[in-house]
């Protein structure tokens, strides 16, 4: 088994996990030096004098892309073992890290998580953060997490040729390790662990306003397409239903371009689904839902604004919001979904 640590300006805090593990392990620990400040050096000589492996960046890449140099590293040197990513700033255990390592043989299709109970105290930007972001991945993805921040992972060696092609190079590429792993064949195994910030989590190298955009960008990617194609199919509707003065003539044909324009954003863009072989029949299937949300479009549209007489405008926006939920989760979750 192996620990991995990706470090940024740590501090003694590191050392005593360090120190916790190989007491009670013969774990191989791999810590990558994510370009730390030269006053960082003699924290990193103590770590090679305790037998872990350093690796290092000569300048800060982010957490991703540390993440990625270790697993780099241990499919290089042909690692057949599992392995366990832990945080460097004292939010992780010994104790907590065992649960992990316990957990991944009987899981091996799975990431291992190690899900913070958000007890205790805990500061507010911390709790409201893994709050919002646990909501906005339920309702993309159909998947609930307890905790979509936590840094405690657990892997099989299996997983590392995914894990190292994956996007990201930041606080954003543990996101996307839980958005691409249902597509990859991966579950989810959850853990409950302490929840620890010392000093109101002010040792955190996590940039409120810059790192939350980057992790929510992967999600508001999938909702960017919708509404870029629900503005080409207002713009649509409101001309086609001015020279025809026929609503169902306007919805049809508003829809019939603006989902050609969905189906091309999120085939190569969103899902990114590159494989040509499938385009048939994603194509297929993609239309196939076009007609059933298309059917349901226009009874919702007539129901608004011609039975309840709601102004257009307000009708086409009640009916997108009630039909987007639908149409994402099934081209997320079946019609661009990896094999």
């Amino acid at each position: 088994m192996k620990i991995i640590i990706p470090a940024y300006e740590p501090d003694a805090r590191m050392l005593k996990l360090i120190e916790d593990i190989k007491s009670n392990s013969n774990y191989e620990i791999v810590i990558v030096n994510d370009g730390s400040a030269a006053k960082c050096r003699p924290i990193f000589e103590k770590t090679i004098e305790a037998g872990c492996t350093v690796l290092n960046h000569e300048v800060n890449q982010g957490k991703g892309a540390a993440l990625k140099t270790a697993f780099t590293y241990m499919l290089n040197n042909k690692s057949t073992e599992g392995f366990i990513c832990a945080d460097c700033d004292g939010q992780h255990t010994w104790s907590d890290i065992r649960k992990l390592v316990d957990a991944i043989p009987g899981n091996p299709n799975s990431i291992v998580l190690g899900c913070r109970k958000f007890v205790g105290k805990v500061p507010l930007k911390s709790m409201l953060g893994n709050k919002i972001t646990r909501a906005i991945f339920s309702v993309i993805t159909g998947n609930k997490i307890s905790d979509t921040q936590t840094g405690l992972r657990g892997f099989s060696a299996s997983m590392l040729p995914w894990l190292v092609q994956l996007n990201g190079n930041r606080y954003e590429y543990e996101m996307n390790q839980l958005l691409e792993a249902k597509k990859a064949g991966y579950n989810f195994y959850c853990i409950p662990i302490e929840t620890i910030y010392e000093n109101n989590n002010e040792g955190s190298h996590f940039h409120p306003i810059r790192d939350s955009i980057r992790v929510y960008l992967p999600i508001l990617k999938f909702s960017m397409s919708s509404i870029i194609c629900a503005i080409i199919d207002i713009a649509l509707l409101f001309f086609l239903k001015g020279i025809t003065d026929n609503l169902f003539y306007a919805v049809v044909g508003a829809r019939i371009v603006s989902s050609l324009c969905n189906y091309l954003l999120n085939r190569h863009l969103v899902f990114e689904t590159k494989s040509e072989h499938k385009l048939s029949t994603t194509l297929a299937q993609y239309y196939l839902l076009v007609v059933v949300i298309l059917t349901l479009n226009y009874f919702l549209m007539s129901l608004f604004n011609e039975t309840l007489m709601i102004p257009l405008l307000l009708s086409k926006i009640m009916t997108e919001c009630v039909l987007f939920g639908i149409s994402y989760t099934i081209q997320h979750r079946f019609i661009f979904k990896k094999n």
